[in-house]
């Protein structure tokens, strides 16, 4: 029987081409819906696509404006803005780099370790803009940018520059890095010096760089300029002169406040230790205190005068008026007063020519209590003069419905109130202003500004006499004297308050006064805290000083001398100036006797 054949016959299988049909509809129909959509975007709704490419590259762009100068009344630059270049970058960029050689070359540059900037990159990645390194100098910055670096780019800002450095630090202040005013008259006027930042939609390329700026949104406002009251010649002079008073008679602190008399404009501002605010390495808090405004303290018998001025006001006494001194020791109320020298009988303008404490006690205590507090307000201690910079303390005036007596005569001569150098140096422009007391400004003053009448102008006039006697030959600062000018001024040596105490071995040394006599220009109060070399007497640590300044600042001011030939300081021709000389060493010679 034959075999079976196993092999399969050739068999047609049916193919249903419904399914072809339908594949091939599908694949057409998603092509047709792309080509659709396409030609939809492209002609119909290009808005779309231009908008999310827009996304990608367009960009709004600050443009920082450069913030106003400041400038002293002469016009000569006391801070200024110059351009720089910062680096940033685009994290997602930097993170993509794979060049070894960019990386090494780019780091090198920034100062920064190659892990560092990439930590930072994974760190900020979310982020489009991230700074890198502020402030280059625009050639620096050139140098990195021709790296070709990726997601690597600048943003052109403004760095403040100071050029009178430490001599002006104090009232300048400086800014921080985003050109922000921290401190004096930066701060003060920030919002007039800062401007207001331009908006600009530029195109970027891929890796960041502008190709095209394409809108303008807001112009760039710029900063206006500030122009302010401060001599920078009197401000040099000063400066230089109080920082080697202080490196001499190894003080603790400083400062100094010079005023034009007859507009109370601020001439000079100088605190002690400065600071450089260009260097911002030195920017230590404790170096920004402009101490002329922010320290108080009991400022001693530079306050006599106003007693006196008082006294005489109320016509109770005369420059003639014989005091007491007791030799130098007197009571109250169980509180001992004590004067340097043992003085006997003297006359009122001794009192200041000799600063005797007793004498200017018994002369206060002629008066009420309250007629004393009443002028010290006048005067404008215990109140803020509002220049505006941060810090200004208002100093201690007490109100007391009841004095007692030794505060009383205490006050007399600086004890019991405390006061700063701005408010010291104001309340001697009542003197030094036929009696009218001004207000401070740290602007330029066009017009005289109207003032408080607290004193005559004989009144005043006879206190200014006695004031010229405290800078001969037998005063207490001979040493303020100026040469070819009539000076006068009161010393001032106050023990300091620690811990509540008085200390027996720590002074404040002050010097306040004005020139020249005849005509007033320049107030000029010095003060020292704390000497600690051989001297410590006003009339010996802060009337040199003064001296030395108000000598310069006379003569940039082409103040005409009035006291040619007098080596004195004296004018030989003002007879009423002589007599009081007469009085004044008649009254020495027979207290030397006495003794």
């Amino acid at each position: 029987m034959p075999r079976a054949n196993n092999k399969p016959e050739d068999v047609i299988v049916p193919v249903s081409t419904w399914r072809y049909k339908v594949v091939g509809i599908i694949f057409s129909s998603i092509f047709l819906g792309l080509i659709a959509r396409a030609a939809y975007l492209q002609v119909v709704d290009r808005d779309y696509l231009q908008s999310q490419g827009n996304a990608r590259y367009l960009r709004i762009q600050n443009e920082p404006p450069t913030r106003g100068m400041i400038r002293d009344r002469n016009g000569q630059p006391l801070a200024i803005s110059t351009p720089v270049d910062s680096i940033w970058m685009n994290p997602s960029k930097i993170l993509e780099q794979k060049n070894e050689y960019s990386y090494k070359q780019l780091t090198k540059m920034l100062g920064i370790s190659r892990d560092k900037l990439l930590g930072l990159a994974e760190k900020r990645k979310a982020r489009e803009f991230v700074y890198l390194k502020r402030h280059l100098a625009p050639q620096d910055a050139k140098k990195i940018l021709a790296l070709n670096v990726p997601g690597i780019n600048s943003v052109r800002e403004y760095k403040r520059y100071y050029p009178a450095a430490q001599v002006t630090g104090h009232v300048v202040g400086f800014t921080n890095i985003d050109n922000e005013g921290q401190e004096g008259l930066e701060l003060a006027f920030n919002k007039q010096l800062k401007g207001r930042n331009g908006r600009t939609q530029v195109l970027r390329d891929r890796v960041g760089h502008v190709v095209e700026h394409v809108e303008q949104l807001s112009r760039v406002q710029h900063g206006e300029d500030v122009t302010v009251s401060i001599d920078a010649r009197i401000q040099y002079l000063a400066h230089r002169h109080l920082e080697a008073a202080v490196k001499r008679h190894k003080a603790k602190t400083a400062s100094l406040v010079a005023l034009s008399a007859k507009t109370g404009e601020v001439l000079a501002m100088v605190s002690m230790p400065d600071f450089n605010p260009n260097d911002r390495s030195e920017l230590k808090s404790r170096n920004f205190k402009n101490r002329s405004i922010t320290d108080s303290f009991e400022p001693g018998s530079t306050m006599k005068p106003f007693a006196v001025a008082m006294a005489l006001e109320a016509d109770v006494i005369s420059p003639d008026t014989l005091i007491d001194a007791e030799q130098g020791s007197m009571y109250i109320g169980g509180s001992r007063i004590t004067d340097t020298k043992k003085l006997g009988d003297i006359t009122v303008s001794d009192v200041i020519q000799k600063s005797s404490n007793i004498g200017s006690a018994k002369i206060a205590m002629m008066m009420k209590p309250r007629d004393l507090y009443d002028t010290y307000k006048e005067l404008g201690f215990g109140k803020k003069n509002k220049l505006t910079l941060k810090g200004e303390q208002r100093g201690i005036l007490a109100n007391r419905k009841s004095w007692r007596p030794i505060e009383h005569a205490t006050m007399s001569y600086g004890y019991g109130l405390s006061v700063n150098t701005l408010q010291l140096a104001r309340s001697y422009l009542a003197l030094a202003n036929d009696g009218v007391l001004l207000p401070v400004s740290l602007h330029p003053v066009d017009e005289v500004p109207k003032g408080k009448r607290v004193f005559s102008k004989e009144t005043v006039d006879q206190v200014s006499a006695m004031l010229e006697l405290a800078v001969s030959d037998n005063g207490t600062a001979p040493k303020a004297r100026v040469d070819q000018y009539r000076v006068g001024g009161k010393t001032g040596t106050a023990h300091k308050v620690i811990d509540g105490r008085y200390q027996d071995d720590a002074y404040l040394s002050l010097f306040a006064g004005y020139a020249p006599i005849s005509d007033p220009q320049v107030v000029l109060v010095v003060v020292m805290d704390d000497p600690r070399g051989v001297d410590y007497y006003g009339g010996l640590v802060a009337a040199p000083v003064f001296s030395e300044v108000m000598n310069g600042a006379l003569r940039y001011l082409q103040v005409a001398p009035d006291n040619i030939g007098n080596k004195h300081g004296l004018d030989n021709d003002d007879e009423p100036t002589k007599l009081m000389i007469k009085r004044a060493t008649a009254s020495v010679n027979v207290d030397q006797e006495g003794v």
